[in-house]
């Protein structure tokens, strides 16, 4: 097998193993398993893809980091979707998502230290840490209201729009704060999902992620459309980057992400990014 294939088909083999052992332990039904295999499966062809594309041979230090967080969130989507038909063991969910969560500054500091950031690697990153966050507003829904799934959908609501206004496809410029939001999203959803604070307190939790998350993407929109006649819209042509994936979304689109606490792409290629992550 050649060294392209190596490490994503290690990573469907780890995450089959982690729902292997999330059956044995706490129990998945066939909708659990077909969610967590459907997202496995995805992110391994999308990955697959995505380094023959870019005319790499394998895996980064920092990818193969940000592949096991991908693992952890296709168990904690195992156990979102298993929950439907019965209570979900938050004492395994939390936990997961928490290790998630905290691995979401690693990779970023292995790319720095090993000096291999690259865009491809930055994509993945940032479509795990936006998948997460859909699913963990998937798992909130029933303590909050259905309304707190717009967390989750904002970004896939953006990149529609980016699909009928060319000019939203512009590219922004960096913002520290998009990150703040960003990192906030994904703690906030967890102490919901936690379901240790009363209902009234989880509410207002919610909200004030919901309202960080319009902010910043009003402020980006704004921009934008602000600038959309001072300079060229640059639309980026499909690459490889574009192929890493949303998992169980029906197709691998160019989806706008939600952008990780750090950078992970040289500065150059990362701005064609920008456009696609306000939160």
């Amino acid at each position: 097998m050649s060294r392209v294939r190596t490490g994503p088909v290690l990573g469907l083999t780890a995450q089959t193993v982690l729902l292997a052992g999330l059956a044995a332990t706490v129990g998945l039904d066939v909708a659990g398993w077909l969610a967590g295999l459907g997202y496995g499966v995805v992110t391994c062809v999308a990955l697959q893809r995505g380094l023959r594309r870019r005319g790499v041979d394998r895996l980064g230090p920092a990818d193969r980091v940000t592949l096991t967080r991908g693992v952890l969130v296709g168990g904690v989507t195992a156990l979102v979707v298993t929950g439907f038909s019965g209570p979900t063991p938050l004492s395994v969910l939390v936990p997961m998502t928490a290790v998630a969560l905290a691995l979401d500054a690693v990779d970023g500091w292995v790319a720095r230290r090993t000096g291999t950031a690259s865009s491809l690697g930055a994509r993945f990153d940032m479509e795990v840490d936006a998948f997460l966050i859909l699913v963990l507003s998937v798992q909130v829904t029933p303590v909050v209201g259905p309304w707190v799934l717009a967390i989750g959908g904002l970004r896939y609501a953006f990149v529609a729009a980016g699909w009928l206004l060319p000019w939203m496809r512009g590219t922004l410029p960096p913002r520290f704060w998009r990150k703040v939001v960003a990192a906030t999203q994904g703690v906030l959803l967890l102490v919901v999902a936690a379901d240790v604070l009363a209902r009234p307190v989880t509410a207002v939790l919610a909200a004030v992620a919901l309202a960080l998350l319009v902010e910043s993407f009003g402020h980006d929109v704004g921009w934008l459309w602000w600038h959309r006649s001072t300079r060229p819209t640059r639309v980026v042509a499909p690459t490889a980057v574009t192929s890493v994936p949303v998992a169980l979304v029906p197709s691998v689109v160019a989806l706008p992400s939600v952008p990780s606490v750090r950078h992970r792409a040289d500065p150059v290629t990362d701005r064609q990014f920008v456009a696609h992550q306000p939160v």
